[in-house]
């Protein structure tokens, strides 16, 4: 079966479809998606319910307001998707606060009369999930050997890194921040990231929802890099949060601030991503944690030094 009309609800399952070969299909996506660039042509089919543009405390209060009352925290627009009549929907069901549930596009699917369209629900826990992910979408694209081959591709090329990284000596203690305000560590496939990158993780483990922490674990822990990853900023955005974490009472006796070991990436587009520039991601952490052994040219566009 050729599918010919595919919606992406999701940025990294946009990314995956278009890796495979299938961007000219896509007929809608989320109001995230946005790469490859040439995606954001197309018509959005959610909208948030709280204001992205607030501060990062904002946002989060925002957001257990709204899941406090037991309610999507995206829109769904579901007379745009009966008017797109997707074969193919991609979604997920990992984390409510990423993107549309899969039961805000159940309710949706069943408001129609006059369509069948095949739910593909994400769930990417940890790295295995991710590939397990982009086979399954391969396989309701009706091309599961592009599947096989594009994951044993980027294994391949991501156990590279790995083993290059495991030959150096000094494995630094790491923090991955994922939210500055309030505080929480980055877990799912960041960990392993973290150790394939040459670094050891202090916060988060690997296959496991990302955990709150507090500036207390942070001093106790005193990481010898800290890395600021926030989900769903760039890294102009994140800046502007880094005040938040340098008016802390200890912040400039930390051992990374004071070994200049701090780093503002791109956590939109890179980490917290979960399909096929994870590989990019992992590129970013070695020439972070070992820029004596890794070039590959992300300094600048996908991280800066604080």
């Amino acid at each position: 079966m050729v599918v010919k009309n595919i919606v992406s609800l999701i940025p990294s399952a946009t990314e995956i479809v278009c890796a495979l070969g299938f961007e000219a299909q896509l007929v809608g996506r989320s109001h995230e998606c946005d790469y490859p660039i040439t995606v954001q042509q197309l018509p959005p089919c959610t909208e948030p319910k709280f204001d992205p543009h607030g501060t990062s405390g904002e946002i989060n209060m925002q957001v257990k307001e709204i899941l406090h009352e037991a309610l999507s925290v995206y829109n769904v627009h579901t007379d745009l998707l009966k008017q797109l009549q997707p074969e193919v929907i991609v979604t997920q069901s990992q984390c409510e606060v990423c993107a549309v549930s899969l039961a805000d596009v159940e309710r949706a699917a069943c408001d129609w009369l006059d369509t069948s369209a095949q739910i593909v629900s994400l769930e990417p826990n940890a790295l295995a999930d991710v590939f397990r992910d982009i086979q399954r979408v391969a396989q309701a694209l009706g091309v599961p050997e592009r599947g096989d081959v594009f994951v044993a591709q980027m294994k391949q090329y991501m156990a590279g890194i790995e083993q290059q990284s495991r030959n150096i000596a000094h494995q630094p203690t790491v923090a991955c921040i994922e939210w500055i305000d309030p505080l929480m560590a980055a877990g799912n496939w960041m960990p392993e990231l973290v150790e394939m990158a040459g670094g050891v993780n202090l916060f988060g483990q690997a296959g496991q929802h990302s955990p709150w922490m507090t500036w207390a674990d942070l001093q106790a822990q005193d990481p010898e890099v800290i890395v600021l990853l926030p989900c769903g900023y760039d890294i102009a955005r994140a800046c502007q949060d880094v005040p938040i974490l340098t008016q802390q009472p200890g912040w400039a006796e930390l051992r990374a601030v004071q070994q200049h070991r701090v780093y503002v990436t791109d956590g939109n587009q890179y980490f917290n991503r979960p399909g096929p520039r994870l590989s990019d991601s992992l590129e970013i952490l070695a020439e972070i944690l070992h820029p004596e052994v890794f070039h590959f040219g992300h300094e600048g566009s996908a991280w800066l030094r604080l």
